[in-house]
């Protein structure tokens, strides 16, 4: 094994067990900032210089991302007008391993003077910063995986990693759904997952290809080729409820057992019972019930309407590759 190699693994086991170290401080203190946090009125200010302030930025993001308003705030700039954005109904999170960043003293001074919550994020328990706060996470590290114990790496690793529980238990606490995080994600593939309903993807109306259950298998067969959704036709009843659905397969089995496939109705040629789905799911559900089930396409129904059997529409499975749906 190369010296290369080695060092990559060396660095990979340390930050694991630098995460893995965190586990018996999931406590009280943890439990008490998670509940600070959920019961705050207004967002939660992070802030942190350096590596810290990196780390400090994608939480802000990850908040925020996941029902919490949450903002970052620079040290250094904040004794220059950007306490300004801080507000009497806030949180502050201040993250540094060393705690004892010079730039912090102005934050300190204002969030003691307004009676503004503190936390702090340090490796350093006993230090300035980790007196100052009501509560204290530790996220101390044995070793660092730089080869010269200097660079933060465990260390930040486990600082992000403190930080991702906190907002995680966050949006648990506070019953964060995926459509809730669909709506913080409109313009990527997750948006589309996670907005996107069936009846946004399906075809109706005109359309929609049905027939009655006397319908001749030759109008059956124009109908399946004429319709903008090619391939199958719904069979409903005198009611209008969808009992049947007659595939491009079926016309195919038809064809191979007939010496005169073109006499008779749909009836007569019809699979009962087929596979649909709500209007109201998810197209994501439609299409894992396509893949499911090895079909193409899939007729839809409402349920929560007067005629919940009565077909609304039809979804092919190219509907959903260009709505992005996967």
């Amino acid at each position: 094994m190369s010296k290369v190699i080695q060092q990559g693994l060396k660095v990979l086991e340390v930050e694991a067990q630098a995460i893995l170290g965190l586990k018996d401080r999931i406590d009280s203190s943890f439990e008490k900032v998670v509940q600070m946090i959920k019961e705050c009125d207004g967002k939660i200010v992070l802030t942190g210089m350096g590596k810290s302030g990196q780390i400090a930025r994608k939480l802000a993001s990850t908040f925020s991302s996941t029902g919490t308003p949450a903002v970052f705030l620079h040290p250094a700039e904040s004794s220059h007008g950007d306490m300004g954005l801080v507000e009497n109904n806030d949180l502050v999170i201040a993250i540094s391993y060393g705690g004892e960043s010079p730039e912090f003293a102005g934050i300190l001074r204002f969030v003691s003077r307004k009676g503004i919550p503190l936390v702090a994020i340090t490796g350093k328990p006993d230090s300035s910063l980790a007196k100052a706060a009501q509560v204290t996470l530790s996220v101390h590290v044995s070793e660092e995986a730089c080869p010269l114990g200097l660079a933060p790496t465990a260390s930040s690793t486990a600082t992000l990693a403190m930080g991702d529980a906190v907002a995680m238990a966050v949006m648990a606490e506070k019953g964060f759904s995926s459509e809730d995080f669909a709506e913080f994600h409109p313009g990527g593939s997750l948006g589309y997952r996670l907005l996107t309903r069936v009846r946004d993807v399906m075809h109706s109306g005109d359309a929609l290809p049905t027939v009655g259950l006397e319908t001749p298998v030759r109008q059956v067969f124009s109908i399946m080729t004429h319709k903008d959704v090619r391939g199958a036709a719904g069979i409903v009843d005198e009611k209008g409820d969808l009992v049947g659905v007659i595939t491009d397969g079926d016309i195919r089995r038809r064809l191979e057992k007939s010496n005169d496939p073109l006499t008779g109705s749909a009836k007569d040629l019809m699979t009962t019972s087929p596979r649909t789905i709500d209007a109201n799911e998810l197209a994501e559900k439609a299409l894992f019930v396509m893949e499911q089930f090895q079909i193409q396409m899939v007729f839809v129904l409402d349920k929560d309407s007067i005629q919940p059997r009565k077909p609304v529409g039809i979804l092919h499975i190219q509907d959903l590759l260009r709505a992005k749906v996967r």
